[in-house]
């Protein structure tokens, strides 16, 4: 089973990481790091690379697509390589999936229409402008479409551990879970809009304008 997760210059790592982290230990798992062109891909604030295996051209028929966002997404709502290649790969793959902004991207690809979706709390204006129905949902499934939209960076995870279950079984994604040792205890409570307050969102928002 080939799981293609996409690399873009500005993504965010965990948003890449957690899945890949979760389903490389899917019994008969080939993972591959899917770009334009093979080589180094910077993540949002340049600090880390990552190393794109394949080229979108060597990658024609994966059984999952994961794509990850960050605020890079945004420069690739227009990029036809890209677009193009999604709208190819998931004519056959088992599912199609996204974290974060990534859903931008599946949805820029025509992907989501009319279909409800998630992404980071900051971007659900944008994906409703380009034709999804957003929910600050954690997780989204529409597994007759084989998509599935995970909300922001640390719901990649989830997303995952879920794919796992429905590719082979609870069980089976159980033991990928405690293998991981996930077993969330943040030390605070604010998770989500809804529940950290105005004060901790505007602190939020403005650290995202400067660092992503």
């Amino acid at each position: 089973m080939q799981i293609a997760i996409v690399l873009f210059d500005r993504f965010t790592a965990l948003d890449a990481v957690g899945p890949y982290e979760t389903l490389q230990r899917l019994p008969g798992a080939e993972i591959v790091f899917v770009s334009h062109q093979r080589g180094e891909v910077r993540t949002e604030n340049g600090f880390l690379g990552m190393t794109a295996d394949k080229s979108f051209d060597e990658v024609q028929s994966p059984d999952v697509v994961i794509v990850p966002g960050g605020v890079g997404a945004l420069d690739y709502l227009e990029d036809e390589a890209l677009l193009n290649w999604l709208r190819k790969v998931h004519s056959s793959s088992r599912f199609t999936t996204s974290v974060c902004s990534g859903a931008l991207i599946l949805a820029a690809a025509g992907l989501l229409p009319g279909m409800e979706a998630t992404t980071y709390w900051a971007f659900l204006d944008k994906l409703t402008a380009l034709g999804a129905v957003a929910t600050e949902a954690r997780l989204v499934e529409h597994l007759d479409q084989r998509i599935v939209t995970a909300a922001g960076v640390s719901a990649g995870i989830d997303m995952a551990l879920r794919l796992a279950e429905i590719l082979t079984d609870r069980k089976t994604a159980e033991a990928m879970q405690l293998i991981m040792e996930y077993d969330p205890q943040p030390p605070f409570d604010a998770g989500s809009v809804a529940k950290a307050g105005p004060e901790v969102v505007a602190i939020a928002q403005e650290i995202f304008k400067t660092k992503g």
